[in-house]
This record gives C-alpha cells, structure tokens and sequence, in this order.
C-alpha cells in the first residue's frame, strides 16, 4: 500500500506526518512519500514523524517501512512541473495533495489510484467511510490501471458495421497503410472491395 503527498510551505507538517505514519502502519512493505517544493516543510514534518514515532505503537514495522520505503523528496525553484512528472512515475495508490496549486496539479496529473484533495481530506477517510472504491492500483501500476469498478465485471464486443459508401472513404487510405507495412494480402482485402 502507498501513499504520496504533494504539498507546499503552506501545509500543515503534523497533518503531512500523521498521514504517511498511517500509511507505513499498514506493514512493513508500505510506502510514504513527500514530494515539496519547501525544504523548510520537509524538515519540519521529518521532525514530525520523530516526535509521533516515538508515541506509536507498531513502531517496528512503521520505522521498517519508512527506511525501506519511504522518502521526503525537495523540488528546487518551486517547479511545478517537475512534481506533477514525478507523481506521474510515481503513480501513486492514493495521492494526497496539499499544495496551494492543486487545480494546476490535480489537471495533469494521469496516474494515481484516488486522489485527495485538501489538508482536510486524509487517506485514512478513504480506508474507512468515503465512498469511492478502495481497490487500488498499488505499487506503481496507476500507470497503466485504474480503480476496481463494476465495469471490470462486463465483458465487451466491439461491433464494426461498413457500408460500401463508407468502405470508399476510408479504403484508399487503408492501402496506404497496408503499402507501408509491406503486408500484400492486407492490400488486396482492401483493393478487391475498390
């Protein structure tokens, strides 16, 4: 299971802390990350963490999964399109966004689980009682997956009807391809309907 942060010096370092501890409770193999713009942010929630540490329980595995797994990432000069590309490679389970330039992050980011926005809305909320699904694309594969939904039940044909009009209009350019793949057969399916 994991968790990335997005989030700026306007954020609150406990909130940023207490979230990505949640996530590394899970088991040893979790992962949290921070990815800021603020080195002063990343200080302070790395002293966070120190200090909720040291109350928890599950420690053991919490303290496993932040050193195995777990990173505070600095962006220099505030570049918000150098953390949008990393949360894209990332591709996070859920991503947590606290950044005064959301709507610009939120626009282009394509890969992640369930994102949530706002100081206010915690991952924690997701595992417990906010409706979206909560099976996820874990381990980077938000690349490529999405969320588990009712459509991962259907099974679909798809369904190509031509008429000879039709056939005439995409055809000649369907030779062109058949040409340039070098593929005779493909060609004269196409050529004998012309």
């Amino acid at each position: 299971s994991d968790v990335c942060i997005v989030a700026d010096r306007s954020s609150n370092p406990r909130y940023v802390a207490a979230d990505m501890l949640a996530q590394c409770e899970h088991d040893a193999l979790a992962s949290a990350l921070l990815v800021t713009d603020s080195s002063e942010l990343a200080y302070a929630v790395k002293k966070e963490i120190e200090i909720y540490l040291a109350k928890m329980k599950r420690t053991e595995i919490v303290k496993e999964a932040l050193v195995n797994n777990s990173a505070i990432i600095v962006v220099k000069d505030k570049d918000i399109n150098m953390i949008i590309d990393l949360v894209n490679l990332i591709a996070p389970e859920h991503l947590e966004v606290f950044h005064e330039e959301y709507k610009t992050l939120v626009n282009r980011i394509r890969n992640a689980g369930a994102i949530f926005l706002g100081e206010y809305s915690a991952e924690v909320l997701g595992d417990y009682v906010l409706g979206p699904n909560h099976v996820l694309p874990t381990g980077g594969t938000a690349r490529y997956a999405s969320a588990l939904s009712c459509l991962d039940f259907v099974k679909t044909s798809s369904l190509i009807s031509m008429d000879k009009r039709d056939f005439g209009v995409v055809g000649p350019d369907t030779m062109k391809f058949t040409e340039l793949e070098d593929l005779p057969a493909h060609h004269e399916a196409i050529r004998v309907r012309m």
